[in-house]
């Protein structure tokens, strides 16, 4: 785990692995780079017999914006396909990997932003937190967003959220089912040390086949319906 990131930063010095998108400038947007190296560290993580939980957080005034717009202009299909391909990649990578991962979000999670944390196994939000996938105000309907989104939601609050593009505050994710905590910023980081602390203190081994078991029963769930 002593690997550097260029858009990340991780402290992994204790057995809660501490991840930090670090893109401020660009509001923490999951670029094919960030993404690739996102994934790369959650599978040093997943092969890691020390690291019991994982905290994911964001850099700056937001905890990701969604997809890096500037990549998504002017490319080949080929192009596109690598970065979508990149993006199930790294979802499946975090349900995948033992460890739970607990999304800290703060200010905005929007598009495949909500995606990621939607896909986090735990989130715990700050009370100013926002959630939304407005990609239909700009043409775009937010399909891969969608999946997550309606596992975590179900379906019709789901669609609410697809079809008007309107972000929903941290109350209501909490009460919708996207959030397990809310809680005033300045408690955000130690309420989600906590709960990792929490998790570390059970067994791993048991903790990692339990997390396996119940995204094998949510698989199964989905494809008979």
């Amino acid at each position: 785990m002593s690997t550097e990131y260029e858009n990340l930063l991780v402290d992994a010095a204790t057995p809660i692995v501490r991840i930090v998108l670090n893109r401020p400038e660009r509001r923490n947007a999951l670029s094919l780079a960030l993404m690739q190296e996102l994934t790369a560290c959650l599978r040093a993580i997943g092969a890691s017999t020390e690291a019991r939980a994982v905290i994911l957080a964001g850099a700056g005034k937001v905890f990701s914006a969604g997809h890096d717009l500037s990549e998504m202009r002017g490319r080949t299909i080929a192009e596109y396909r690598a970065l979508f391909d990149a993006c199930v990649v790294l979802m499946e990578t975090l349900q995948r990997i033992p460890q739970p991962v607990i999304a800290e979000v703060h200010g905005v999670a929007t598009a495949a932003g909500c995606q990621l944390a939607a896909t986090c196994d735990l989130v715990v939000a700050a009370e100013e937190a926002s959630f939304a996938t407005p990609g239909v105000r700009i043409g775009l309907f937010c399909s891969t967003p969608m999946v997550a989104l309606t596992r975590a939601v179900g379906r019709k609050r789901a669609l609410e959220m697809l079809m008007t593009g309107r972000p929903i505050d941290a109350r209501t994710a909490a009460e919708w089912g996207l959030v397990n905590r809310v809680v005033p910023a300045a408690q955000l980081r130690a309420e989600t040390q906590a709960l990792a602390e929490q998790i570390a203190d059970a067994s791993s081994l048991t903790i990692g086949i339990g997390k396996q078991a119940f995204y094998a029963q949510r698989s199964e769930e989905h494809t008979s319906e």
